[in-house]
């Protein structure tokens, strides 16, 4: 990373995805187009090869959805500014890391001691979580100055902005730097404290989780449920379409994330939610949840 001075921003050269999920396949695609590279780590070859694709063909067709300040790739250019590997070891030279592993805390805590052991020292772990404490996650590590929480919104190189979570330990110069990596990736950065679920997802998951319930007790059918959302208070997508955007098994995992940490019974997951999610049936990334897709 070079340094700032006072007619110069810091720029970074090479980051660490964690994760080759939807949220980290998103995350390298938009720092590739960035004119970063970046390293793509994942556990699973098939992952990392689905993930090549999926950026590849996301490439293809983003010059019509492309905002005006984001420059034009060639696929297989922007491609190539990935490294695609299930060897952590080559995170050694990295100076920024966004963690985007499924939103379980024992696989997370396994994660962070081992980014600590390898990163150099002045690297800063960002955590893409949906419900999980950022203090939490910064205590795993020797560097809990360092770590703070990047909510990053799907589809990633679509979304110009980004929750950035504040831990305790989280300093000034932290989240300096990181807003500088998320203005280089052409977002605008909120700020909020840490306490779990944050802003956004204290209130979504709420609002998912209601609305599988009202499809479970035949209140409505999920597409009317949506078609109330989008016609009635204008949003782009009703609470069950964004739910199958973002997995119903995120849902869940996030669901008993905040339950477990508030105690609150409003966080109670819909047994429709539990039993669709035990059926494989994810949303988007597995062809199907409360609607059809082509996979």
């Amino acid at each position: 990373m070079s340094e700032p001075n006072k007619n110069d921003v810091m720029t970074y050269q090479k980051v660490g995805v964690i994760g080759a999920g939807v949220m980290g396949t998103g995350v390298a695609q938009n720092l590739a187009q960035r004119g970063m590279r970046a390293v793509l780590v994942d556990v699973s070859e098939t992952v990392l090869t689905k993930a090549r694709e999926t950026i590849f063909n996301s490439l293809r067709v983003a010059g019509m959805f492309r905002r005006d300040d984001a420059p034009a790739a060639d696929p297989e250019q922007t491609v190539g500014m990935i490294e695609f590997t299930t060897d952590y070891t080559r995170l050694a030279d990295v100076e920024f890391v966004v963690e985007n592993v499924v939103e379980k805390l024992a696989i997370k805590t396994e994660i962070y001691p081992r980014l600590d052991a390898i990163c150099p020292p002045e690297c800063i772990f960002a955590a893409n979580t949906s419900a999980i404490s950022i203090t939490k996650l910064g205590g795993f590590t020797k560097r809990p100055d360092k770590v703070l929480g990047m909510h990053f919104m799907n589809p990633v190189p679509m979304k110009s902005m980004v929750e950035v979570i504040r831990g305790h330990h989280t300093s000034e110069e932290t989240l300096v730097r990181g807003k500088a990596f998320l203005a280089q990736l052409g977002k605008e950065a909120v700020v909020v404290n840490d306490m779990p679920g944050f802003v956004s997802n204290r209130v979504l998951m709420l609002t998912v989780n209601e609305a599988v319930w009202l499809v479970q007790d035949q209140v409505a059918s999920a597409a009317d449920v949506d078609k109330i959302f989008r016609s009635c208070f204008g949003h782009k997508m009703g609470p069950l379409e964004t739910g199958d955007l973002i997995g119903l098994d995120t849902i869940l995992f996030s669901l008993d994330e905040l339950y477990a940490a508030y105690g609150d019974p409003k966080f109670r997951r819909c047994p429709l939610l539990q039993k669709m999610v035990d059926a494989g049936l994810h949303g988007r990334k597995s062809g199907e949840g409360f609607y059809k897709y082509s996979v």
